[in-house]
């Protein structure tokens, strides 16, 4: 598996982002949806990596600066058909290699709280992702987990 930064215009990352947002849009009312769409994760201030294997898109990590020395956790997705299979922990150590290089002390995410998330705060938790508070722009929302950690060291 290689893990690299997107190319936005790979039409495979379309297709795998919506795919995500198609996934999120099920679970919970538009105003507790936070996935970010192809635009989004253009923005300045986000990086975005793909993973892929036998030249197929596998999974999708990005990280959003949110203030100085703290960042979000966004569109960590793996295609189902390869979860269980260690996608998401490459690219969440390497992401959060990319921060620590960058001088991130921080990283917060918000996920869904309902039982269709279950596996993803259970993932983060091994991770070493700790319940908190809203964060940045978010507010108290029932269809909201957030969790958060330090970067640890190299």
């Amino acid at each position: 598996m290689l893990i690299h930064r997107a190319h936005f215009t790979d039409p495979r990352l379309a297709a795998f982002l919506q795919a995500h947002l198609d996934d999120m849009e099920p679970t919970a009312p538009p105003a507790s949806r936070h996935a970010l769409d192809l635009d989004d994760l253009q923005r300045d201030g986000v990086r975005l990596w793909v993973a892929t294997a036998a030249d197929r898109l596998v999974g999708t990590a990005a990280l959003a600066a949110l203030g100085e020395r703290h960042e979000e956790l966004k569109s960590m997705r793996t295609d189902p058909q390869v979860r269980g299979q260690g996608v998401a922990s490459r690219l969440l150590a390497h992401a959060l290699d990319d921060a620590r290089s960058r001088g991130v002390e921080r990283i917060s995410l918000e996920t869904g709280s309902m039982e269709f998330f279950a596996p993803a705060r259970s993932f983060y938790a091994r991770a070493g992702f700790t319940s908190c508070p809203p964060f940045g722009s978010y507010v108290v929302d029932p269809n909201s987990t957030f969790m958060t950690m330090a970067v640890p060291p190299g």
